[in-house]
């Protein structure tokens, strides 16, 4: 049990420690000086090098600077859409399942080599074989004709994959996919040098080779990740000479860096929005920004025998008080999710079939369940991201709720992020806390990656016939309307099934220093910073 006075006193500690004035050393690496370079910080250390591997926001921020693919996305400004970016221009067939995309020509690697088709042939095919064991190819390059075949090692290439000529390269899936292009923005479709790369993973970073505006130039595990521009880089060279990526994981310290000088922008935690709004300086330099993110409770279905009754899962999510954590752990800032698609993703509803906040009703269910007040209910450990205390505050008030609504025991089991991935990979957490971001912004990214019995990021054993036949006729349905309703019917059987109970939206807080002009945003976050320029 997570007493409610702890976490009032916890809260009141960090708020406190949050205003005081910046202390303590500066940070490995990290110049005080207002040079040429961008300097923010990282929370982990990279959790994998490699384009084809990699599945945290943190680590894709920092390799989307370095590597690109066939297609990215507009600023917000633009309307968050698909683009071109490797390739100039593609076309779809007319059943839907081929695109040929024609490349730029001239675009280089940081090696100095032109980029053609069989590179993007090279690294797809890199991505999907074995050897790679990569963790997110088969939620975004599954769709490839022949990747079964490829993925198991039966054939070396996709069959899907086919180049054209130098600068033309034909991908075909094996069927209609509307989402598809969505697929080839995530990092398991980057292409990367294979001279560099090679064929197994990347571990150094002269395998990191990619024709993003900057270039891997030094890493100190622990301390900083540094990056240099490439100025041949094809969109022009970047404004400033690098960026320089200090690994912070407290809060506190990355909040006093920036107070300091020694870090240009910050996304930070809900304390330090606090501290920064008693600041008149820090106050005006506060933005909020909107993400394409929920942020939700799982129940391990697997890993939980009690989760398999309904019941018990339905009185979880009445006994919830989302707009108390919104309110009063969060300050307002975040919207209660009454859905589990987010604002930006294509057929968002402000409020989908959820269940309300009703104590007593849960606790009707819960008795039902064999379970009155709790009683010969198991222990639980809520499992969360250690390094982020929203996310340790909103665990422990989930918590705190499910005790005083419920009389279930729930303590906190705060994890380091890379094997907090591993664990959740590997369906081993029986009940936790975490946020998923859009990849991109069809309901296909979250519905059936999640919900499907055979989705790949079902971490909990979740399993409704109903929505696999769903989700199965809109993931190939090209009318866009009817696949639009038909995942919207099953986002409602999901809720009303609640093996997942959504909390909220993500609104990041950042504060930016009046002398960074340039930098980028879509709702998925800031774009690679070719643009950023810094006043001197």
């Amino acid at each position: 049990m997570i007493l409610h006075m702890k976490r009032i006193g916890l809260l009141a500690i960090i708020v406190l420690a949050a205003f005081l004035l910046g202390c303590g050393k500066q940070h490995p690496g990290v110049q005080a000086s207002n040079g040429n370079t961008l300097r923010y910080a990282i929370i982990n250390d990279p959790t994998d090098l490699d384009p084809a591997r990699v599945q945290d926001g943190d680590t894709i921020d920092l390799l989307q600077n370095i590597f690109e693919g066939l297609v990215t996305w507009s600023e917000q400004k633009d309307g968050n859409k698909i683009v071109p970016n490797l390739a100039q221009s593609w076309d779809v067939s007319k059943d839907g399942c081929t695109y040929t995309f024609h490349l730029k020509h001239g675009v280089k690697f940081q090696n100095g080599r032109e980029v053609t088709a069989s590179d993007v042939a090279f690294s797809l095919n890199r991505a999907v074989a074995p050897a790679m064991a990569s963790a997110t190819v088969d939620d975004y390059l599954s769709p490839i004709a022949g990747y079964a075949d490829a993925h198991s090692g039966k054939t070396a290439t996709l069959s899907g994959v086919k180049v054209i000529d130098n600068y033309t390269v034909s991908i075909t899936t094996d069927k209609p996919r509307p989402y598809f292009l969505g697929d080839l923005t995530y990092p398991a479709a980057f292409v990367v040098a294979k001279e560099a790369a090679g064929t197994g993973k990347m571990t150094s970073l002269k395998q990191m080779v990619g024709t993003g505006p900057f270039i891997a130039d030094s890493y100190a595990e622990g301390e900083i990740f540094k990056l240099k521009a490439f100025k041949d880089y094809h969109e022009g060279a970047p404004h400033v000479d690098g960026i320089d990526r200090p690994i912070m994981k407290d809060a506190l310290s990355r909040f006093n860096a920036y107070k300091r000088g020694e870090l240009d922008f910050l996304p930070i935690q809900r304390q330090d929005i606090r501290a920064a709004m008693a600041d008149p300086t820090l106050k005006s330099q506060l933005q909020f920004f909107p993400r394409a993110s929920i942020y939700y409770v799982g129940l391990n279905l697997g890993k939980v025998v009690q989760f398999k009754d309904k019941r018990v899962r339905q009185a979880f999510a009445m006994a919830i008080d989302k707009d108390k954590i919104v309110n009063d752990i969060l300050d307002g800032q975040n919207p209660a999710a009454y859905s589990f698609l987010p604002p930006g993703v294509l057929r968002y509803r402000q409020k989908a079939a959820v269940y309300p906040f009703d104590p007593k009703q849960a606790q009707a269910l819960m008795a039902q369940a064999g379970y009155p007040g709790g009683k010969g209910f198991p222990e639980l450990k809520i499992s969360f991201r250690g390094e982020q205390t929203d996310v340790q505050l909103v665990a422990d008030n989930v918590a705190q709720q499910l005790h005083d609504n419920l009389g279930i025991t729930v303590s906190q089991e705060p994890m380091e992020w890379g094997s907090y991935l591993a664990r959740n990979d590997k369906k081993e957490l029986p009940f936790f806390h975490m946020r998923w971001a859009a990849d991109y912004l069809d309901p296909q990214d979250f519905i059936s990656l999640f919900f499907t019995t055979s989705g790949n990021e079902n971490k909990i054993y979740y399993s409704n016939p109903e929505v696999d036949a769903l989700c199965a006729k809109a993931d190939s349905d090209l009318n866009q309307d009817e696949r639009l309703q038909l995942y919207a019917k099953a986002e409602d059987i999901v809720l009303q099934d609640a093996p997942v109970i959504p909390i909220y939206f993500q609104v990041d807080a950042e504060l930016i220093n009046p002398r960074v002009h340039g930098l980028r945003n879509s709702i998925f976050g800031h774009l690679p910073h070719y643009t950023v320029s810094l006043e001197k």
